[in-house]
């Protein structure tokens, strides 16, 4: 029977599992680094969530991340050895990029920034942007689930159009399926265009599925860059992604000029839960970015490949 300090101890306790659960920090690196990361290696793909009193999120989203500060990146970075970073703002904002630049002012001349517009957005603010570490505009199809290319055409088309005289890239989150519908607008595009993520593959469909060939044809041509990233999105092996080995190979052969390497983190995640509302904190995936790092040489045996992918793309692209 439950007597009344029983009853205080557990709530408590609970309090307590609250506040962790409030407070819980994002995934740091527990494996080292196994090979010499270059001087001035970039992690072209991270996002900051700030505290959400300073940053709030989009009433729009369709989940809650945790929070991601940059004092908490510095050390993933610290660790990683990685001198540059890309942060990208996340779909939780909208089009609200103030939690990205808190992250990039913090980094200084270290970072830069990839940003989400819409069509109110004046070309006033992207100036502003351009001078604040702004290189290019994220169009992130699949966590807002379009996948109707009638719908991803014509956002891609006004992307590219705005994009075209900054001379700023286009990154799109998305699915084979939607890269196999916009090719013929990407091998025409007067910007350079960025895939997320392994261009959304997924590993377990092997590589004849249906829009990969697509995705290593516009990299072959130069016309896309792929980001070589957040490998547990496309793949079910944890901890090492081994079945992700293959596609990584082939993008790297396809073009090694047109490889970009990221973390992902703070790992959110972005999945349909059932039960779980959009204003449900979803925890942070928990994964070991040391070891994510050190599967690089495994796909990028070639120091002089894993330069390219780590300093030398990212520093043409991002304008380092």
């Amino acid at each position: 029977m439950l007597n009344r300090r029983s009853v205080l101890l557990a709530s408590l306790a609970a309090g307590v599992a609250m506040t962790n659960r409030a407070h819980a920090r994002a995934a740091q690196p527990a494996t080292p680094v196994n090979f010499d990361v270059p001087e001035h290696a970039c992690d072209c793909h991270t996002h900051i969530h700030g505290d959400v009193e300073k940053f709030p999120f989009f009433a729009g989203r369709v989940y809650t991340p945790e929070p991601a500060s940059p004092e908490e990146m510095a050390a993933l970075h610290k660790a990683l050895h990685m001198e540059r970073v890309v942060i990208v703002t996340p779909s939780v904002y909208g089009t609200d990029n103030s939690s990205t630049l808190f992250g990039m002012k913090a980094r200084g001349a270290n970072a830069r920034g990839v940003a989400v517009i819409d069509d109110k957005t004046p070309e006033s603010a992207l100036d502003t942007m351009h001078q604040d570490g702004f290189r290019g505009v994220r169009l992130n199809l699949a966590t807002g689930g379009v996948n109707d290319p009638n719908v991803g055409r014509p956002r891609f088309t006004a992307a590219v159009e705005r994009m075209k005289a900054r001379g700023w890239h286009v990154q799109l989150y998305t699915t084979l399926a939607m890269i196999t519908a916009i090719k013929d607008l990407v091998e025409t595009a007067p910007v350079p265009v960025v895939f997320d993520h392994f261009g959304g593959l997924e590993a377990e469909r092997g590589l004849e599925q249906p829009g990969f060939s697509d995705l290593v044809a516009l990299v072959k041509s130069g016309k896309a860059y792929v980001k070589i990233s957040g490998a547990y999105r496309s793949s079910k092996r944890a901890p090492d992604y081994q079945d992700m080995v293959p596609y990584a190979q082939a993008l790297i052969a396809a073009n090694p000029d047109r490889i970009v390497w990221g973390t992902d983190w703070p790992h959110p995640d972005s999945s349909r839960v059932e039960g779980r509302k959009a204003t449900d904190i979803a925890p942070l995936y928990q994964i070991d970015d040391g070891r994510l790092l050190n599967q690089l040489p495994v796909w990028a045996p070639d120091a002089g490949v894993r330069k390219k992918i780590l300093v030398d793309n990212p520093a043409r692209l991002y304008g380092f």
